[in-house]
């Protein structure tokens, strides 16, 4: 084996073991978490990194809970109506943003990249105004107020970039046959925008069912809670005595399915997410 040999074989194995400690790093509080949550509570103190036994009392312990159960409803309501109507408005601007040519469009794109610059504790106590000025506080329609209006941003920048890359052709063959455009986008260019549209829907479904500061800051009883909020709230009466079993079942549990959503879409994630990267 020669020098140039040996340089590439090392670079390989170098690529591969930084893959796995990254791999491991990723994957590890997931792995632990899971395990975790399937030891009996007299065991989870004990460091052990491989299962002897099943116990899925953590899991019945929180699905008895009507609090938890009721928590996960509100999050998938919540999550998907922020889904909804983030891609129902982001298709319909990103159109006007990317194929209407007027005065100002820069002006317009830049003041809606802007307005994702702001962090959440900036804007927490005028929004909370607003909240309350429109009788949302502890209501599912705060939440997907305040979670469209910080999703909206990235959701328009993105559709608006692949909508660039779409032939012009099309539109114009579109407005020949007489196609308004509402026609235009729904039956022209929706169906080539699945995966700009699969990868911002997942996005903004992950947003809000992770969102922790406005659920806590806007929702007062148990019955209007989202998902972060319920398991913030599972707690014992000092940190010793934190019931570290059902509180990693109730992660695990809703951290399952970001992963199964992402395992699913991962091809439409990516190829949304470099749509805007060449032209072509």
């Amino acid at each position: 084996m020669n020098q140039y040999q040996l340089i590439k074989l090392a670079k390989r194995v170098g690529l591969y073991a930084l893959i796995a400690v990254v791999l491991v790093y990723a994957v590890f509080p997931f792995y632990y978490a899971v395990i975790t949550s399937l030891k009996p509570s007299g065991e989870l103190f004990r460091v052990d990194f491989w299962l002897s036994s099943l116990d899925f009392g953590n899991y019945a312990q929180i699905f008895t809970q009507k609090s938890f159960v009721r928590a996960i409803l509100n999050s998938i309501v919540v999550s998907l109506s922020v889904v909804a109507i983030a891609l129902l408005l982001g298709i319909t601007a990103s159109y006007a943003l990317g194929r209407v040519r007027f005065r100002g469009r820069t002006t317009v794109m830049l003041t809606i990249l802007g307005v994702s610059m702001f962090p959440q504790v900036a804007v927490l106590s005028g929004l909370f105004e607003v909240i309350r000025a429109l009788n949302l506080y502890n209501n599912p329609g705060g939440l997907i107020l305040s979670y469209t209006i910080f999703t909206l941003p990235f959701t328009v920048w993105v559709l608006t970039t692949f909508m660039r890359q779409l032939p012009m052709e099309l539109e114009e063959a579109a407005i020949m046959d007489g196609a308004t455009p509402w026609v235009t986008i729904t039956k022209v260019f929706l169906p080539l925008m699945w995966p700009a549209m699969a990868t911002t829907g997942l996005l903004a479904f992950i947003a809000a069912w992770n969102e922790f500061l406005f659920a806590l800051t806007f929702t007062l009883t148990d019955d209007q809670r989202t998902v972060p909020v319920a398991i913030a709230l599972i707690s014992g009466g000092s940190q010793h005595e934190l019931p570290w079993g059902p509180i990693m079942a109730a992660s695990v549990t809703v951290t399952v399915p970001l992963v199964v959503l992402v395992m699913i879409f991962q091809r439409r994630i990516v190829s949304g997410l470099t749509a805007g990267a060449v032209k072509g």
